[in-house]
Order: C-alpha cells, then structure tokens, then sequence
C-alpha cells in the first residue's frame, strides 16, 4: 500500500513574527518532499504576512483571503487540498521534525480512523518551552457511550488546529463550518470528525503551542473585544454542533454529555458582558461545579455556597471582574484552608519544563 499524500493547511493571520518559523518547520519534516503539499490561508493579514510566505513560493502555496476568521479559512482552504490526509497548523506554532511521518504511520496502521491528535509542549512568546503535556497513553474514540465522551472532553486539546490531522473524504461532509465561528472551530471541526470515522490520541509531543499576546483564544487578560469573539464562536459550538453529532448517529445522552461544558462557557462569557441575571449566574456555576468535580470537603461546601451566595446579588459582570481577579492573583492559596475540591479523574500528563 502507498503512503497518503498529505496535504499540510497552514491557517495564519497577522503571523509576520512566527510564520516563517511554522512554515520552516514543515519543510523540516522528515517525510519526503514528494509526499505532501503545503498551503497557507492567509485570513487577510495588514502586517508583513503576506510577503514572508512569499519567499517559500516554490515550496508553498498562498491562499489570500478576506479575513473571515478560522471557519471561513478552513473552509476556504480544504477545497484546495489534494491529499488524501491534511494535517493543520496554525501560524504562530511549529512541528518537531517528526509529526507528519509519525501522524501518516497511525493513519496506515488503522485505516478505519479518520482523526489523529496528539500531545503538545507549551511555549512563550520567544519559544521557550514552558510544560509539556501528553495524554497518559494511547486512546481511541468513537464516542460511542459516555465513557468514550468523558474522555473525549479531556483530550479535545491534543485535537486542536495543530495538533490535528483529518482523512480528506471525512472533512468533506464536515464542511462547511459555521462561519460565526471566528476561532474554536477546530473544535467543531474535530468533534464532527471523530463522531463520523473515530480518532486516534497518541501519547507523543510533536507539536510546539505557542502563548503571546496576539492569541485570539488563550488571553490573561479580559478584553472586551476577544470576550465577545470568544463567546459568539463558542455559542455557535454549543448550538450548531448537538444536530452534527445527532446526524453522525451519536446518542441523545452522549451529544448532551459532550455539549454541556460548551454551554456552561458560553453562558459564563454572556455574563460576564453583562448580559444575564444573578440566577443565571448561581444556576450556570452550581452545572459547573458538578461537572467538574466528584467531592469536596465540608469546608469547601461552606465557601461555595458564600460565592453562590454572592453570585445571587451581584450584577454578573461585577461577579465575573471579581472571578477573573480571584483567579489572576492566585487567592485560592488563602483558600486552602478549608480544604480543596477533588476533580474528576484526569487522563492528561502536564510536565514543568525547565
């Protein structure tokens, strides 16, 4: 049997001091020139973008767009695809040397799977690498039962952009995606996919994530702007998505299982514009808490029904100003007296690197 062709889609905007690296690591690649393509969809860039990828003109393909956001460029860029697998990277990442040979291996060994993800390394803005962080082992998914979506939502992250590789003909009847989604659609994207042809997560780190001050998903902090984007891509997750997943032939229970940390975001996000009621508030964090944790002392519980408590009066932009703040300077040291909540099991290994 032949190796796919793999088709390597590189989505960038306003990228000019990384690209050059993400495209550099893919010409790095240990698999042979011949065996895959790479395009860029440039989602209209205004700062030099445009002329560094240039300068790998025989190598790669510019795809100019009107900036749309990340469906629009997905969906702009997969049709100009010849592979028989695209593996997607965003701009401001890279790959180590040997993410496509590794990703088109996994796709020969199980021609059934249509999804790879995998682990990933988080970096600084200058590419220093801050942790690491992998799945415990291998998994495999369909999202057959509850069990498969438990561990679905925690290993979503090793299925974002760059970390992501999807058969050719399985993206065909995902797309087109929801173009409100400005960012996230990756998840849409990949949620789609695995419920159609499964997915395979493998326990390897072959991607560098890059945090900075651009990053129109992960910020410290609130920023109107990036809120509001934030939450019209994730409100269209927690809306369009379910009848994707009903249509794959995923169970009601399932679908609902998988979309409620969707919807509890979602709802969070709305709030914290000012746009909700203190009950929307105490009933959004309670769906939260139980969501996110199995036990927690008796301490616990008498400090989470202080914060209810004051969830239930406070105009919830006020609440949420004063959670960020929370978060930010870390008080949840002072906290600790009272004991600490037990999460649900966690299928993610996360290394400090020094």
């Amino acid at each position: 049997m032949s190796r796919p062709f793999v088709s390597v889609l590189i989505d960038t905007y306003n990228h000019e001091k990384f690209i050059e690296q993400a495209i550099a690591s893919v010409l790095e690649q240990d698999l042979p020139a011949a065996d895959f393509e790479i395009l860029v969809v440039d989602d209209g860039s205004t700062d030099r973008t445009p002329e560094i990828i240039k300068k790998f003109a025989l190598r790669a393909k510019h795809l100019p767009k009107k900036n749309g956001g990340q469906a629009s460029a997905f969906n702009y860029g997969v049709p100009h695809c010849r592979g028989e697998v695209v593996a997607f990277l965003d701009g401001d990442d890279w790959w180590e040397p040997n993410k496509l040979s590794t990703v088109v291996a996994e796709f020969e060994l199980h021609p059934e799977t249509g999804a790879i993800g995998h682990g990933l390394y988080e970096v600084d803005e200058n590419g220093k690498r801050l942790f690491v962080n992998v799945p415990n082992r291998l998994y495999a998914s369909h999202l057959q039962d509850l069990e498969e979506a438990r561990q679905f939502l925690e290993l979503r992250s090793f299925l974002g952009t760059s970390r992501l590789a999807i058969r050719k003909n399985v993206l065909d009847k995902v797309l087109p995606l929801p173009e409100a989604m400005l960012i996230e659609a990756d998840e849409f994207l990949a949620t789609h996919a695995v419920a159609l042809s499964g997915c395979r997560v493998l326990d390897q780190p072959l991607t560098s994530y890059r945090f900075h001050s651009g990053n129109l998903f992960q910020f410290s902090i609130p920023d109107p702007k990036k809120v509001e984007r934030k939450f019209l891509s994730i409100d269209c997750l927690a809306k369009d998505l379910p009848p994707r997943l009903r249509n794959a032939g995923i169970a009601p229970g399932v679908v609902d299982f998988l979309t409620l940390p969707n919807e509890i975001d979602a709802t969070r996000l709305r709030l914290s514009l000012g746009r909700g009621w203190p009950w929307e508030t105490v009933s959004v964090e309670r769906r939260a808490f139980r969501s996110a944790y199995k036990s927690a002392s008796f301490g616990y519980h008498l400090f989470r029904a202080g914060v209810l408590l004051a969830a239930s009066v406070a105009p919830p932009k006020l609440f949420y100003k004063a959670r960020n703040a929370y978060a930010a300077r870390r008080l949840s040291r002072l906290r600790g007296v009272v004991g600490d909540p037990v999460p649900t099991d966690s299928l993610v290994v996360r290394k400090v690197l020094s």
